[in-house]
């Protein structure tokens, strides 16, 4: 019986032993099949990009932005007007806001727009430009509830900064307002600002027109990238 014992221990651990050299060859073989895979492409460093935001909810909070210099995100879009008299030039537009315009917002305020519904006031930022003071609007006020867009419409971090992985000839064309071959779309809406489909296509392939300030351009983008550049209509 002792003898028979001893012979079942053996073959026990014979069989533990077995066992723990195939697990350890399973665990070995895992390894070295992650190693032969080959390495995940890098994260697009655009897409790890995340601008500060004021998220500002009335006009005390929206005075934030005069605490730093803000930079225009949608360029040719915001319209701005003389402001004169603590008021707006509604009649009067001077012009649009430039792609990556830098600014210095000198106080936010309010202004009633013209057949505007009552009660409602534009929500409206103070800037100086060659020496005269103009506003644009970044909200509405009806009543007492405010409805504010300056974080969609404005950065306050310089996007140099922001996006300084970039190679330094694409930032020498965006501050030319000019669009490469091989620039991302990212990249010329900070040229050229903001476009609009051209035609079928969408993510990566596509066709989008930009007014460019009254110059503008259809640009083709191929894999995300600048393709073919031509004038538009």
């Amino acid at each position: 019986m002792k003898q028979k014992i001893q012979i079942l221990l053996v073959l026990s651990m014979i069989v533990a032993g077995l066992r723990l050299a195939y697990i350890l060859y399973e665990r070995h073989e895992s390894q070295v099949s992650e190693a032969k895979k080959p390495a995940p492409a890098p994260a697009n460093p655009d897409f790890l990009v995340s601008p500060k935001k004021l998220r500002p909810y009335d006009l005390a909070s929206a005075q934030a932005l005069t605490k730093q210099p803000a930079w225009v995100k949608v360029g040719y879009s915001i319209t701005y007007f003389p402001y004169l008299g603590h008021h707006a030039e509604f009649a009067h537009p001077a012009g649009l806001l430039l792609p990556i315009e830098k600014m210095e917002i000198k106080r936010v305020v309010t202004d009633e727009f013209p057949k505007a519904p009552p009660g409602e006031k534009q929500v409206m930022a103070v800037f100086a430009k060659n020496g005269q003071n103009y506003v644009f609007s970044i909200g509405v006020m009806k009543g007492e509830d405010f409805q504010i867009y300056s974080d969609e419409m404005l950065f306050i971090e310089d996007p140099h900064e922001l996006y300084k992985h970039w190679p330094k000839e694409v930032w020498e064309s965006i501050d030319k307002h000019q669009v490469q071959p091989g620039m991302n779309e990212i990249q010329v809406d900070f040229a050229l600002g903001i476009g609009t489909a051209a035609g079928p296509g969408e993510g990566v392939d596509k066709t989008l027109d930009y007014p460019n300030g009254g110059k503008p351009l259809r640009v083709r983008y191929r894999n995300g990238k600048v393709d073919e550049i031509r004038a538009g209509a």
